[in-house]
């Protein structure tokens, strides 16, 4: 699989247009004259839906999402009803949980809405739930909030909190059948570490669509690990924030497409303080007819985020003819005074001298497909450091691989 990677120069454009399916995007690097890629929307962030156009697909930040499959999240005809979405939250003795209203403090503070589907989740959720770890807190257990879905649609938000020097694991698991649009708040204070392990396991029928959003603190670590496998359309906006200098953010993310999905990750990390640090390395494999993967990392680098350190990378791995992959890296600099900065895109088949390696010493070539596949993904699956989850992620992998050759 060849790889193309950039690393900081000035002077070149953003690239414009989509690329061409299975082909292999480098994306833009730039040096702004003014923060207008902080959002690289339409409108500016807002908590009111008002202030957000009805997108028609035109728009740069949907021009790669079906509209007509997202059931009317995207235009108000989507209205809460059905079953209820439930919510199960296991956490180890010293956290607290409790429901709350829009106008708590906590609730969109670590950012706002950035496009119309954020906006009416937000102005539509009853009550928030607010998970939180105490001060200087470290918990030997993860905390564990299961969503399942059986057949309704719904609006959600979810805050996690921790206080000054906390060390958490979150696991946010989503399974069954729903219309969800969600907005989760992650809260570090100073000096706090949270691992988030965010997976979307959903039914053939389910949509999906959520922002994430990070507010690391001074000194505070994020490491971020979302994986994605079901639903009809699934559509993740994780975007990163540094309350001061000094963090650093590990956004790690696993897709495996199947056919006739549309799974599609948008990243955006702002670079306002100095001295921080930011790590992206999103994998996916596709199979199948109509299987489209959606990867679009935003990197933005202010004048005042002196010191800075960071690097993307996205590849996937087309496993059959009939899919599609869209993958725009985007890096922008208002300063050159920073450590490093760089990006990477790949996507491509098989690497037939691996198949020919293993079929070489007598492994059948389904295995050794398998075999490719696991060690393409076993990278990231050991980022979660949780082996039940671990070892669940990857029995789903095989699974898929399996039934793609049956």
């Amino acid at each position: 699989m060849a790889e193309a990677q950039n690393s900081p120069t000035l002077g070149s454009a953003r690239a414009g247009g989509p690329p061409p399916a299975g082909s292999t995007t480098t994306g833009s690097l730039a040096v702004a004259a003014e923060s207008t890629v902080a959002t690289r929307m339409s409108a500016p962030p807002s908590y009111d839906v008002a202030d957000f156009p009805v997108p028609h697909g035109r728009e740069e930040e949907w021009r790669f999402t079906p509209l007509a499959r997202l059931k009317g999240l995207h235009d108000g005809s989507a209205v809460a009803g059905g079953p209820d979405l439930k919510i199960d939250i296991t956490a180890p003795e010293g956290v607290t949980h409790e429901l709350v209203d829009r106008t708590d403090p906590r609730v969109g503070k670590a950012g706002k809405p950035v496009d119309r589907v954020a906006a009416q989740a937000y102005s539509s959720f009853e009550k928030a739930s607010v998970v939180s770890v105490p001060k200087e807190t470290v918990l030997a257990e993860p905390i564990r909030i299961a969503v399942h879905g059986d057949g309704g649609t719904a609006f959600g938000h979810q805050v996690i909190e921790l206080g000054a020097f906390a060390e958490a694991v979150v696991v946010i698991d989503h399974t069954g059948d729903a219309v969800l649009a969600a907005n989760v708040d992650y809260l570090l204070g100073d000096g706090a570490k949270l691992t988030v392990v965010s997976v979307q396991d959903w039914d053939d029928q389910a949509v999906h669509v959520g922002q994430h959003n990070a507010l690391v603190g001074r000194d505070a670590t994020f490491k971020s690990v979302v994986v994605t496998f079901g639903g009809d359309l699934v559509r993740l906006h994780p975007r990163i924030t540094y309350a001061g200098p000094g963090g650093e953010a590990e956004l790690y993310g696993l897709y495996f497409t199947e056919e006739g999905q549309h799974q599609e990750h948008r990243l955006m990390v702002d670079h306002e303080a100095p001295n921080c640090r930011s790590h992206v390395t999103y994998k996916g494999a596709l199979q199948g007819q109509d299987a489209h993967a959606v990867w679009i990392g935003d990197v933005l680098i202010q004048a005042s985020a002196t010191g800075t350190d960071t690097y993307e990378l996205n590849r996937n791995l087309v496993l059959t003819d009939g899919a599609r992959v869209d993958s725009v890296p985007n890096l922008e600099i208002e300063t050159g005074e920073i450590v490093g900065a760089g990006h990477a895109s790949a996507t491509g088949r098989f690497d037939d001298e691996q198949l020919f390696y293993l079929m070489a010493r007598g492994i059948p070539a389904d295995e050794a497909r398998r075999l490719v596949v696991r060690g393409f993904f076993a990278e990231l699956v050991q980022q979660i450091g949780l082996p039940d989850v671990e070892e669940r992620l990857m029995s789903k992998i095989e699974a898929e691989l399996e039934a793609s050759a049956a």
